[in-house]
């Protein structure tokens, strides 16, 4: 699944954990959680092509009037509008959010587009709650985890059933922790 991707690393030596940057060993989990992004680069320049193309199939009954000249501004501005709309989706979609598991720590971070620093959430994993509301949320099946006093969402732009399987895995995972 692309949307849930979990890393794994190898240890730095056989029957060894590499030692992460705040000293301690590997995490039991680690997942990226990123939005589905369905236009390729490739589909873009399809899909612009052909929206030109049509667009411009009426201005060909008046080429080289008057009229054509007055309504070309508008075709082109409503080219330009429709590739400024993807371009401006597309960034958006860059956004994630890191999942990272420890024996005693999770932590996520949301990293955004237009914000320089990730928002994070820290707790210890015996606390954790993790609540799935399927009415009652911005979105279907909304997840939130709860502990170290905060309570925050986690995978708002996940559909609602992958987010029912990110429940299970991350409630899975802590009853081991």
């Amino acid at each position: 699944m692309p949307i849930l991707t979990e890393t794994t690393e190898a240890p730095a030596s056989p029957g060894a954990s590499s030692p992460e940057a705040d000293g301690r060993g590997a995490p039991r989990l680690r997942l990226r959680l990123t939005p589905h992004k369905s236009l390729t680069p490739e589909g873009f320049v399809w899909f612009i092509g052909v929206t030109a193309a049509l667009i411009s199939v009426p201005l060909f009954s008046i080429l080289g009037t008057a009229v054509f000249w007055a309504l070309l501004p508008f075709i082109v501005a409503a080219v330009w509008a429709i590739w400024v709309a993807l371009k401006r989706s597309w960034r958006d979609r860059e956004l994630y959010e890191e999942v990272t598991l420890w024996d005693d720590l999770i932590r996520i971070e949301r990293h955004e587009p237009r914000r320089r620093t990730p928002l994070d959430w820290e707790a210890n994993p015996y606390w954790v709650r993790v609540a799935l509301h399927s009415k009652g949320g911005p979105v279907p099946n909304y997840l939130t985890l709860s502990g170290g006093g905060r309570e925050v969402e986690l995978g708002a732009f996940l559909t609602p059933v992958e987010r029912v399987e990110l429940k299970d895995r991350l409630e899975r995972v802590l009853r081991s922790a």
